[in-house]
C-alpha cells in the first residue's frame, strides 16, 4: 500500500511575511558580503523599490557594484 505523503499547508504561517522584520540594511550587508567573498573583491549592495508579496516573499531592485576601498 502506498504511503500517504500529503501535507497540510499552514495558511497563517504562509501569510505572515517574516521578511518585513529583516532590515533592508541587513539584507544589503549580507548580499555584499556574499558577493565579495565569491568574487574576491570588495562590493557594495543597494536595494530599492521593495514590494512585499502576500505569500512570504519580496520583489526588489538590487544594485551590486565594486566598492573602492584604498586599504584593499
Amino acid at each position: 500500500m502506498a504511503e500517504n505523503n500529503e501535507r497540510t499547508i499552514d495558511v497563517n504561517k504562509l501569510l505572515q511575511n517574516k521578511l518585513k522584520a529583516v532590515s533592508i540594511a541587513d539584507i544589503e550587508a549580507g548580499v555584499a558580503k556574499t558577493v565579495s567573498e565569491l568574487v574576491g573583491e570588495d562590493y557594495k549592495c543597494t536595494i530599492g523599490d521593495v514590494k512585499y508579496t502576500m505569500f512570504s516573499g519580496a520583489d526588489f531592485h538590487i544594485k551590486i557594484e565594486l566598492s573602492y576601498n584604498p586599504e584593499s
